[in-house]
């Protein structure tokens, strides 16, 4: 059987590059657990919750603890660094600062995902912004559909072009009432089909984290695409403490798609705080409303989850006509029936106090990088 003596002093080899210190001196090995079977549970604790390097840990460690005889596996989990392990670290290292990330000022971080396509959650992810906005805080939207980009039309912003600072990083383009947007669709030409591989699109997305000038805000929503695929799965790995809401219609068949979603958060330890239920009824310009969608799907989800149901949202002709026309509902028309509504849903994701953080999300590069975008 290994032993934890053998276990540490393998760590020791696995060398942090940008504190130029091992992981155990460092106090990073957080938890080693041996199994009977010659299995090791590790849980290494990064300085920053979306460490761009965590592909070195995560190699370094599997390699130093395989080669101890009797190993037959390693189950690595990452977790970070309290506040009182960072200032201890950095009397440790005589440091006044650890390597700090585009996310740092960046409070609350909400993915916003569905199991399908078609059930509005661009239009969801771009209200709830707005709504955010008007309930007095600064938010920011990132648009990780790459595929399926929308929020450049939401906000106006069609045609718009992405240039970087002095500081070569990303600045995002302003929407209505100040709310920053970066989306795939200011590197590409306007309506252009984005055709890229998994490898391309981690790369994109690790940009618009790392090398986006975020700034301070609140709130950041990222508008995922649809389903389980890579871009959800990146972006879990990237921000390991960001926030999930699941977004589904009424209507039997959606809320069990839905669920997978909501199964994959669970795998990826994301927290779910909350379902969205779009398209609950449509709601005519005398307000009568047609469940046309059916009617429960997202309160059994979110019972079925054991989360909120932050809204139920009617589909209104003002909110598909602000969706296209570029300013969101809860801006133009704030008594529609679902700008009432995703305000709600707003308030109630202020009332949850949804972060753990301020968040370092994303380790910055020690020197700037070069863009791998095109630019404007």
């Amino acid at each position: 059987m290994p032993t934890r003596d053998q276990v540490y002093t393998a760590l020791g080899s696995v060398i942090d590059p940008e504190l130029h210190k091992d992981i155990v001196t460092l106090g990073m090995v957080r938890n080693v657990e041996i199994h009977a079977n010659g299995v090791i549970d590790v849980t290494v604790a990064l300085t920053t919750a979306g460490c761009p390097i965590r592909d070195h840990f995560q190699n370094g460690v599997n390699s130093a603890i395989r080669a101890i005889d009797g190993v037959t596996g390693v189950n690595l989990t990452f977790d970070v660094l309290s506040d009182q392990e960072k200032q201890a670290l950095r009397g440790k290292l005589g440091r006044a600062t650890l390597p700090e990330g585009a996310l740092a000022e960046v409070a609350h971080v909400i993915c916003v995902g569905s199991g399908k396509g078609g059930v509005g959650k661009s239009s969801v992810t771009a209200n709830l912004a707005a709504a955010l906005s008007r309930a007095g805080k600064s938010v920011g939207v990132m648009d990780a559909d790459v595929w399926g980009y929308s929020q450049p039309r939401m906000f106006g912003l069609s045609g718009g072009r992405a240039h970087a600072n002095a500081a070569r990083k990303i600045e995002p383009l302003v929407g209505p009432e100040g709310i920053k947007v970066v989306s795939i669709g200011f590197f590409v030409e306007e309506e252009a089909a984005v055709v890229w591989r998994g490898p391309m699109l981690h790369k994109a997305l690790q940009q618009f984290l790392e090398d986006v000038e975020w700034g301070r805000l609140d709130y950041l929503l990222i508008d995922l695409p649809p389903g389980t695929g890579d871009v959800s799965m990146t972006l879990a790995q990237l921000l390991p403490q960001a926030k999930f809401i699941i977004v589904t219609t009424p209507q039997a068949v959606a809320q069990t798609v839905a669920r997978r979603s909501a199964e994959m958060a669970t795998k990826l330890e994301l927290e779910i705080c909350g379902v969205i239920e779009n398209m609950s009824g449509f709601t005519n310009p005398e307000g009568v409303s047609y469940p046309i969608f059916g009617e429960g799907g997202g309160r059994l989800l979110a019972e079925d989850l054991d989360v909120p149901l932050l809204a139920q949202v009617p589909l209104t002709l003002a909110l598909r006509e602000q969706s296209d026309g570029g300013l969101p509902v809860v801006f133009s028309a704030p008594e529609d029936a679902a700008a009432v509504a995703l305000t709600s849903a707003a308030k109630r994701l202020i009332a949850m106090d949804t972060a753990v953080l301020p968040m370092a999300s994303v380790a910055a590069p020690a020197k700037p990088v070069g863009m791998s975008l095109p630019m404007a």
